[in-house]
């Protein structure tokens, strides 16, 4: 790191976290708000150059579908490297990637290359510290055993960061579209100074699985508390008690199990217990017949509460629902 940025940060302290929001807007005049460091559109791909309007291959359970907008305090630079694109303001920084796996040679391929590529631009730049990844593959339970292909995934992961984690997981998120089967998505929120990790009481840490989830121990810490410590990001969260797989086959008591684990870690993170109308949430759900059921139990659960409806595949078969989001303090 430059010695003349490195005292500027240390100067002004940590920066606020960005602002996530669910807007119905055209992603063109999102794009054009103050301070817009990146737009997600979900299910139907988008059109556009602008390196921070990125497709996400999952499709909404919702119509009309919202768009997800970050936004920060200041300017904002964006610009591409290669096949990655990126932008930065207010001492944040969104990165991602998207790869077809067949360009290097199968699921731990393109995962090796992917966190090589975001490893070494990263490492690059002002915000080096990495809080928050997001990880979207497709077909992600298909093969047996060690040939699953999320357990290849996670094989070429830890293979790509070598020591870039040394100090510490960030939180995120693995969840299987339905979308290209070849591609493979990741992008990530990195700032200028370390956040603090977070661990559930209630679950074993996930890099501390034992071995019969694969040859690699998944790589993420349950969420992370971001550096102004003001906001916290919350790691997708599966009904895992322990490090088991809990009310298999029962999308409903999935639901209830998850939001325990949601209340457990808000209480390990010091934040305040359950959620509002400025905590926006992700639910990933398996099969679209459990979608409805799923919608009401939220609404009863978690009144007012922004969530997205995503179809999308959980990282262990038997699990038919996942949650990740965000905590404001």
């Amino acid at each position: 790191m430059v010695e003349g940025r490195e005292s500027k940060w240390a100067e002004t302290g940590p920066a606020s976290a960005p602002r996530i929001s669910y807007r119905l807007d055209a992603a063109a005049a999102l794009l054009a708000e103050p301070g817009a460091l990146a737009v997600f559109g979900f299910g139907v791909p988008g059109t556009g150059s602008d390196p921070r309007l990125l497709h996400v291959p999952l499709e909404a359970f919702e119509a009309p579908t919202p768009c997800e907008l970050w936004q920060v305090d200041g300017p904002v630079r964006h610009g591409r490297h290669g096949a990655l694109r990126w932008s930065a303001g207010g001492g944040w920084l969104f990165a991602a990637l998207e790869l077809d796996e067949r360009d290097h040679g199968g699921p731990a391929g393109a995962a090796r290359a992917a966190y090589t590529q975001l490893r070494d631009f990263v490492r690059s730049r002002d915000e080096q510290q990495v809080l928050r990844i997001w990880n979207y593959q497709g077909a992600i339970n298909q093969g047996e055993g060690d040939a699953e292909r999320y357990k290849l995934f996670c094989d070429g992961r830890a293979e790509g960061c070598g020591d870039w984690f040394a100090d510490g997981y960030p939180a995120a998120t693995a969840i299987g579209h339905h979308g290209d089967p070849h591609l493979l998505q990741v992008y990530l929120l990195a700032s200028a100074h370390a956040g603090t990790a977070v661990e559930n009481p209630r679950q074993v840490s996930a890099w501390r699985y034992p071995r019969q989830y694969g040859r690699t121990a998944p790589g993420f810490a349950r969420a992370m508390r971001l550096p102004a410590q003001d906001a916290l990001a919350i790691s997708g969260t599966a009904a895992v008690v322990g490090h088991a797989s809990a009310h298999e086959g029962d999308a409903a008591a999935q639901l209830g199990e998850i939001l325990v684990n949601l209340e457990a870690l808000l209480a390990r993170a010091g934040m305040p217990a359950g959620f509002d109308t400025h905590a926006p949430l992700k639910a990933y759900v398996r099969h679209a017949t459990d979608a409805p059921r799923v919608r009401e139990l939220l609404k009863q659960r978690l009144p007012g509460v922004p969530v997205l409806l995503l179809h999308g595949d959980v990282c262990r078969s038997e699990l038919l629902v996942e949650l990740d989001g965000w905590r404001y303090a």
